[in-house]
């Protein structure tokens, strides 16, 4: 990743590794909350970061967990745990002098999705934009309402299930929400171009909310 620094964030007893991105100017930061698996490593992340950069927004991609507690798989799906983890790294953002003034987006894939709108849920985070990509959304139906932020739910038409779940808390969320399905695109948004419309949409989306 260009221009970006690897960092090390204190959460509790362990540290969290991260990579943080922020342009010259930029008014806004997008965190990324990855899904069960996966890492600050995702070449799907990866890429629509690119694209949030390219646009002046900052990004931080971190590692929700150490390898060791990824190793226990009932940990990848813990979203208190990872709910916690979003709002500590949050506060430690807010506390840097290079971040401080930023407005901050969530950008949380899958159940990474669940833990950034939980998170946001919380006064602490006090962001003010939410997309999720192919979002568990449902396993953050408990925190609906207290969500404010405008969230766009990017999902792959082909994704039958997680599109219905998504439907169905487009309407239950207190906040703005807005749905953008990506025709034939499956779960993982594989096939031609289906990557690309995902970061523009969300980059679009970004820069409206925090600019």
């Amino acid at each position: 990743m260009s221009g970006s620094n690897l960092v090390s964030i204190p959460i509790d007893d362990v540290e969290l590794e991260g990579e943080l991105a922020v342009p010259e100017g930029a008014s806004g930061l997008v965190v990324f909350a990855h899904g069960s698996g996966s890492s600050r490593k995702s070449p799907r992340n990866n890429y629509v970061a690119d694209v949030l950069r390219d646009r002046g927004l900052g990004t931080l991609l971190f590692d929700l967990l150490t390898e060791a507690e990824d190793r226990d798989r009932e940990n990848r799906f813990d979203i208190p745990l990872l709910t916690d983890r979003l709002v500590a790294v949050t506060t430690w953002l807010r506390d840097r002098p290079q971040t401080a003034a930023l407005r901050y987006g969530y950008f949380g894939s899958s159940t990474g999705a669940a833990s950034a709108l939980r998170a946001a849920a919380r006064d602490a985070t006090d962001v003010d934009a939410i997309v999720s990509r192919g979002g568990r959304v449902d396993l953050a139906e408990a925190a609906f309402a207290d969500v404010t932020a405008p969230t766009l739910l990017i999902v792959g038409g082909d994704d039958t299930q997680v599109l219905r779940l998504n439907r169905e808390a487009a309407d239950a969320l207190a906040c703005e929400a807005e749905i953008h399905v990506v025709e034939g695109a499956g779960h993982l948004f594989e096939g031609p171009g289906e990557l690309e419309e995902v970061a523009e949409v969300a980059a679009d989306w970004f820069e409206d909310e925090l600019a």
